[in-house]
């Protein structure tokens, strides 16, 4: 029989191995990394940049606001690589709005100068 340290130590495991939470948007219901999966292929087709990378996902109003990184430019070392900060908008369904460029970094930097 299993000691009840042993039972929640089994239960907290089971929390953790949770997908993550499923939203409503439209008449679907999607993951968010759906949501951030969209607006990252989206971006690299618009723009023809490679390699985006989902950095964060907010909700405003009727609209989802995904910042993506994307490569903009390659280099070597990779260290100087230029990388593009964009915020891209999708409305209720998933449907890319408009996209903006908020920033640009070497990928070797800590911090971004972001344009609000």
């Amino acid at each position: 029989m299993l000691s009840e340290r042993a039972k929640r130590s089994i239960n907290n495991s089971k929390i953790m191995t949770k997908q993550s939470p499923k939203i409503k948007i439209g008449s679907t219901t999607m993951e968010i990394k759906d949501i951030i999966e969209k607006a990252k292929t989206a971006l690299a087709d618009l723009t023809g940049f490679k390699t985006p990378r989902g950095i964060g996902a907010k909700k405003a109003g009727k609209e989802w606001i995904v910042r993506v990184e994307i490569t903009e430019k390659s280099s070597i070392p990779e260290a100087m690589d230029v990388l593009g900060i964009y915020d891209v908008h999708l409305d209720d369904e998933g449907n890319v709005l408009n996209y903006e460029r908020k920033g640009l970094k070497k990928r070797g930097d800590t911090e971004a100068r972001i344009e609000e």
